[in-house]
């Protein structure tokens, strides 16, 4: 069973792929805020250039992020594999949503509302899961209470340690 402490550093590592991704998803909308802000051009090569390097980054940045802990050895590549397509989901979800959010009020609203759909995808799941992992330890503990209870524990040392203690000395 893990420690304390384990427990809370594996959820610190995961409190960072959920700000990776958030950052990564709000950054999709990087060729508009260049684009608006004058830097680029909307027509020309550059500009469907950068629209689909940004439309693609956050997907590029969670392939390498998992693949980087595969080959580090801090994840088997099944768990790397199945926990890449689950941050992939989540995060083209919250791209359709803030696809939806700028058709309806610009992409500088699409910003924050894909951000904070995509954290709140992971609260979401962090939340939900704690339930389970406070059943689990309660069942775990109602089991050895079981367990311990079941033992009976001798009235005589020499019961414990009959090697030791002969059963004609008194031992009070």
């Amino acid at each position: 069973m893990k420690t304390y402490e384990e427990i809370v550093q594996s959820y610190k590592k995961r409190q960072k792929d959920t700000v990776v991704d958030t950052l990564a998803t709000g950054l999709t909308y990087m060729d508009e805020i260049c684009v608006d802000s004058g830097l680029l051009e909307e027509a020309g090569i550059m500009g469907e250039l950068t629209s689909t390097v940004c439309s693609a980054l956050p997907f590029v940045i969670i392939a390498v992020t998992e693949g980087t802990k595969i080959i580090l050895g801090r994840k088997p590549a099944k768990n790397g594999t199945k926990d890449a397509a689950a941050r992939m989901v989540k995060t083209g979800a919250a791209i359709g949503v803030g696809a939806a959010v700028t058709a309806a009020a610009g992409f500088w609203a699409a910003i924050p509302a894909t951000m904070g759909v995509r954290a709140l995808f992971d609260k979401y799941k962090s939340k939900s899961l704690e339930q389970v992992r406070v059943k689990k330890r309660i069942s775990r503990l109602r089991a050895l209470k079981a367990q311990l209870e079941e033992q009976k524990m001798p009235e005589r040392l020499e019961e414990i340690y009959p090697d030791v203690i002969p059963a004609d000395i008194e031992c009070n």
